[in-house]
């Protein structure tokens, strides 16, 4: 097998994105790896100098086949303090946290004046800037949204709280999500200006599963307008890009893929529909990501993942428009070796063109 099947060539992810064929191989790609992931297979801890840091983030994407490294921006919307627990994961981080559900920071619109929207500045950008000049030759980055429009909705106004507003005072939402999308959309100019950006990750988790976490006509009023701004303006300078959604979406799919542009889609639960299944739905209109279920991959035997992932392969690979991956991301509670089994099968049945 030729060495430069395994070295950096983020063209083949472009292949993918565009859905223009098989590229030379399967490419890998995830949303993000926890950090006990990253210090685990390298066997050591991620440094604490910047420079060394993002070298150390590099090498570990260029050891395990990747053709990018996830860039961060620091743009952020401040909200609620996230309810923390225990993490009980091997690879423990401590704490992890979640969305506190019942209450927010805007419930008026005198707390709407007062919000202190963040603004970008030199620094938002600033740790994928530095990654450029560390790039090996065919790598570039991929950067993630500051969440997304329906999930930054939810943490200024809270669940529960959106619920009631969009019944009460659509006027107040219209004018959250209006603010959200400005500063997003500053966020997306800041990094479709930097060259060695090659796709922009559009995350927003946008359901559940049963269903969408609002109305598919309230999506269409307040979020899918913006999100069609944010896919027209990264096509304008070039950049393809990646929806990240959880949930049940079979009532927006059509939205996503015709109105709102996006060039792939990402996050599959085999309990919602197995991305082998949406490949045969949706894989003539948009490139789809991932899919081997964090279930499988967090629960099940070694033997058994290989077996799952060889099986995901032969149905989405043929053809191209599909890309090996988590069905989510790869979380820190999910078992190394399984991770690499998944990898690995990757590499020896994903082979196109030797």
């Amino acid at each position: 097998m030729s060495a430069s099947l395994w070295e950096p060539n983020f063209d083949r992810i472009l292949t993918i994105l565009r859905r223009e064929g098989e590229p030379d191989r399967l490419p890998f790609m995830e949303l993000f790896h926890d950090l006990p992931i990253l210090e685990a297979v390298m066997g050591r801890p991620a440094p604490q100098d910047p420079d060394a840091e993002r070298r150390f983030r590099i090498e570990f994407m260029t050891k395990l086949g990747y053709d990018y490294v996830v860039g961060r921006q620091t743009l952020w919307f401040p909200g609620p303090e996230a309810l923390l627990a225990p993490d009980t994961a091997v690879q423990t981080q401590g704490q992890r946290g979640w969305q506190e559900e019942h209450r927010g920071v805007i419930e008026s619109w005198e707390d709407f004046e007062k919000y202190p929207w963040p603004e970008t500045t030199d620094t938002t950008f600033e740790d994928i800037e530095k990654l450029g000049p560390l790039l090996p030759a065919g790598m570039k980055v991929t950067a993630l949204l500051p969440g997304g429009m329906l999930e930054n909705l939810i943490r200024l106004f809270g669940y529960e709280p959106l619920c009631y507003a969009l019944i009460e005072n659509r006027e107040l939402v219209q004018a959250v999500a209006d603010r959200l999308g400005e500063c997003e959309l500053k966020v997306y100019r800041g990094l479709c200006d930097i060259e060695h950006v090659g796709a922009l990750w559009l995350n927003d988790d946008l359901g559940f599963k049963t269903q969408t976490m609002i109305s598919p006509a309230d999506l269409r009023a307040f979020v899918f307008p913006w999100h069609k701004r944010l896919v027209e303006y990264a096509h304008a300078h070039g950049k393809p890009v990646i929806l990240h959604a959880c949930g049940n979406l079979k009532e927006v799919m059509d939205d996503l893929i015709d109105d709102v542009g996006i060039d792939a889609k990402h996050s599959f639960e085999d309990i919602i529909q197995p991305v082998t299944e949406a490949k045969r739905q949706y894989g003539a209109r948009v490139a789809l990501i991932g899919g081997i279920d964090v279930d499988v991959l967090a629960r099940c035997t070694e033997e058994e993942v290989r077996r799952y992932t060889r099986r995901v392969i032969e149905e989405c690979a043929p053809g191209g428009g599909w890309a090996l991956g988590s069905g989510n991301s790869v979380a820190n509670y999910i078992p190394v070796r399984n991770f690499l089994a998944m990898l690995d099968e990757g590499r020896q049945a994903g082979v196109y063109h030797a």
